[in-house]
């Protein structure tokens, strides 16, 4: 199986993550999983590849069009003589564009994946807004569990403060890091100390202002950058909250992962994290941009024992109904199978 991607497959981010995951499992359930990348350069200089990425996609049995790619393929799907499934990490159009190339890039998107007899999608509010364009949409969502052990060491993230907060996304405006530091910048001092894990490097422009707004808090806030899974379920069984508050997450791989870890999660209603967390249940889900509201549900969550705790039990039970990785490659894979075999 070849999947067409944007970049290098290496990149850090959740849809990159997501399939390095099922290359990397793929032996387990008898397949093989190779990448035919697009050069990554301004939009839409890519589709000029897409003869070669073609060719090098059709030495495999199925084809996977990753949705970052899927309006630079567009034009040469006719070229590709195996079947072709797509894999959406996100809706027609992409995320973060201006309103030209998001109506362009829909526009050819919507085109590619007319032309695929199933669209693998990574989740349900995804799966909404595709079943509208398409008959046959599978969601495959992300694997819950993080590793197979966390880093062993036990670390006392709170710093002699309530509690420790914790978010892990990398540096880009989507992710809401400037609000969160925003909102924790009101909280009184001992009330919690908030370490961030994820690319710093992404948009240096907007890290900027991140780091400005970090320099103001001192100690309080603990930078952790890029950091192996293993650290990252550390930090999971180590924190007490997971919060990021970001606008557009078309599944939230990490609230599943925090939420699987036992911690309460907070968010803004936005993306798929209302088909993951109930508000109030398995943490706070508030209306996007309200950071005064997003302070007091840390500060609530900081002082009360109680909620938070009980919050956290609801959460880990709740994320046991969602996939592991394993889950998600039997389910991937079955699919591109089934797509094979007709």
């Amino acid at each position: 199986m070849s999947l067409v991607t944007l970049g290098d497959p290496a990149t850090q981010t959740g849809g990159y993550l997501y399939h390095r995951r099922m290359a990397e499992v793929a032996p387990r359930h008898g397949a093989e999983l190779s990448f035919a990348s697009f050069p990554a350069r301004p939009f839409p200089l890519p589709a000029l590849w897409g003869r070669g990425v073609a060719a090098r996609a059709s030495d495999a049995d199925v084809v996977v069009v990753d949705s970052i790619a899927a309006a630079f393929v567009a034009p040469w799907l006719r070229c590709v003589p195996r079947p072709v499934a797509g894999m959406l990490h996100q809706e027609p159009g992409g995320i973060e564009h201006g309103a030209l190339r998001t109506r362009v890039q829909a526009w050819l998107d919507l085109r590619a994946y007319a032309r695929m007899p199933v669209l693998l999608v990574a989740s349900e509010s995804l799966a909404q807004r595709m079943r509208r364009e398409h008959a046959d949409v599978r969601v495959v969502a992300p694997g819950r569990d993080v590793a197979a052990a966390p880093e062993p060491s036990v670390t006392d993230l709170r710093r002699g403060r309530k509690v420790a907060l914790l978010c892990v996304g990398n540096w880009v405006a989507r992710k809401g890091i400037v609000e969160l530091l925003d909102a924790f910048a009101t909280l009184p001092e001992g009330t919690a100390t908030l370490h961030l894990a994820g690319d710093e490097r992404v948009d240096e422009r907007y890290a900027a202002r991140v780091r400005r707004r970090i320099a103001a808090l001192g100690e309080r806030v603990v930078v952790h950058g890029v950091v192996a899974r293993e650290r990252v379920a550390a930090l999971y069984r180590d924190a007490d909250v997971f919060v990021m508050p970001s606008v557009a997450e078309p599944y939230g791989t990490v609230y599943g992962e925090a939420m699987a870890a036992g911690l309460p999660v907070v968010g803004w209603r936005a993306g798929n994290l209302p088909y993951l967390a109930r508000d109030g249940v398995d943490g706070v889900v508030l209306e996007p941009g309200d950071v005064a509201a997003l302070a007091s549900a840390l500060r609530r969550l900081a002082e009360d024992d109680g909620a938070r705790a009980a919050m956290g039990r609801s959460a880990r039970a709740r994320a046991m109904a969602f996939p592991t990785w394993d889950d998600t490659a039997r389910a991937f894979f079955g699919h591109l199978r089934a797509l094979a075999a007709r």
